[in-house]
């Protein structure tokens, strides 16, 4: 088998920068097979101007929301933001799959290679079946009342039973496409739309998963726990929906949900805007106490889409929390890329070292699907698809950088 030579102005392993002086080598297929100094490589050594990168990994995206680009305004706050979703969100099929369609080939196109795709239907489950991205489906799961618990957890195991017996379709273009695993697993929407009854429902079926949640992505949420007021409750109200099940903790949302995701393996709490210090040691100290692996997932255009505010990103890094990325949907982003999600962060906190939010876009991410087998890194014997970073401005800056997808 022949073997394929890279080399850059810089060598990104997913960890760290390697610097120019190393050549990744590779099959045919793109399975790594080492990384040498340029001296030790062979002659045909293909010279890419950018940094070489392993594939992007989404952790968070709605691509059955594809079809609502454009739908809804920005900056209407979360609570008018869902009312929006849930009022508009119903179009002919054949103009979500299509939509479905295009979304996921401009994610291929932008260097993407898996995703953590939240799922409330089976509409996605052609498209995934192509297997032209790897995908963890997280099967979505809310209903505030009570009463509605029952069914909507049976139309979960439904939706769950679509996915898992997705079978491979041939792909002339992709011969590989078989290698993409599929995950799934029950995911809880956010701590204001799931009932404790639903909640137990839903518990057991944790374990050994990753499970991810929307997490205080806004004041509301904190302010519905703390004191069982806020635009939460206005949205109820215009939803028609009783809350009189409902006792506030007095705490904010994510101590007061948190210890009902202990069978997990990894947790992905996915916005994370208000969340507080005393929240992340709280999630922190669970999470070490039931040996699971906890993730931040950043959607930064989607903060800025929907609240106009971006999360505490040096809080966390002052954590060392492990940090993830993700586009959100087409509904709260202009579009599906964890270039321009990586820009933004770049531009609104310049401090952070490039190889440290590449990290968060490759290896963590991988980690956090539990795909770190195959993506995030170039270690031997892994298909991470591999990328390059071209077109870096005067200063070496990524503002304005492209991403071009090389396998």
């Amino acid at each position: 088998m022949a073997f394929l030579q890279f080399s850059g102005q810089n060598l990104f392993d997913g960890k760290q920068f390697l610097g120019p002086d190393q050549v990744l080598i590779t099959n045919e297929e793109g399975r790594v097979e080492a990384i040498v100094p340029r001296t030790e490589a062979g002659e045909e050594i293909q010279e890419l101007n950018g940094i070489i990168s392993p594939g992007f990994v989404n952790t968070h995206c709605h691509l059955e929301l594809s079809h609502m680009k454009g739908r809804i305004p920005e900056h209407t706050g979360l609570p008018e933001f869902i009312l929006k979703i849930v009022s508009d969100r119903h179009h002919p099929e054949e103009e979500i799959l299509e939509a479905i369609a295009k979304a996921e080939a401009h994610m291929l196109e932008s260097g993407i290679v898996a995703v953590g795709d939240i799922s409330n239907n089976q509409l996605t489950a052609a498209q995934k079946a192509l297997r032209n991205l790897a995908y963890y489906t997280f099967v979505e799961i809310s209903g505030w009342k009570p009463e509605i618990a029952e069914p909507r957890f049976s139309n979960a195991q439904k939706v769950m039973e679509q996915f898992r017996g997705i079978t491979t379709v041939a792909s002339i273009k992709s011969p590989q496409i078989s290698t993409n695993p599929l995950q799934t697993s029950f995911s809880p929407h956010a701590p204001y739309s799931v009932s404790e009854e639903l909640w137990e429902m839903m518990m057991p079926h944790f374990e050994g998963n990753t499970v991810t949640i929307h997490n205080q992505e806004t004041p509301a949420e904190n302010e519905l726990f703390r004191k069982g007021s806020g635009d939460f409750v206005q949205m109820y109200q215009a939803m028609n929906i009783d809350q009189a099940h409902f006792t506030p903790t007095g705490k904010n949302s994510l101590p007061s949900y948190f210890p009902r995701l202990q069978k997990a393996k990894n947790v992905l709490l996915v916005h994370n805007t208000t969340t507080t210090e005393a929240d992340m040691d709280f999630a922190a100290a669970t999470a070490a106490a039931h040996e699971q692996s906890l993730f931040y997932a950043l959607c930064v255009n989607a903060n800025l889409y929907i609240e106009n505010a971006l999360p505490p990103i040096e809080m966390l890094r002052s954590k060392n929390a492990n940090i993830v990325l993700g586009t959100d949907s087409l509904s709260s982003n202009h579009q599906l890329s964890i270039l321009s999600e990586i820009q933004t962060i770049a531009k609104n906190f310049p401090m952070i070292p490039l190889n440290e939010i590449l990290k968060w876009a490759t290896s963590n991410g991988a980690e956090a699907l539990q795909m770190d087998a195959q993506f995030g890194s170039f270690i031997p014997g892994k298909k991470p698809g591999i990328i390059v970073l071209e077109n870096f401005g005067p200063n070496q800056t990524i503002g304005e950088a492209t991403v071009k997808r090389l396998i």
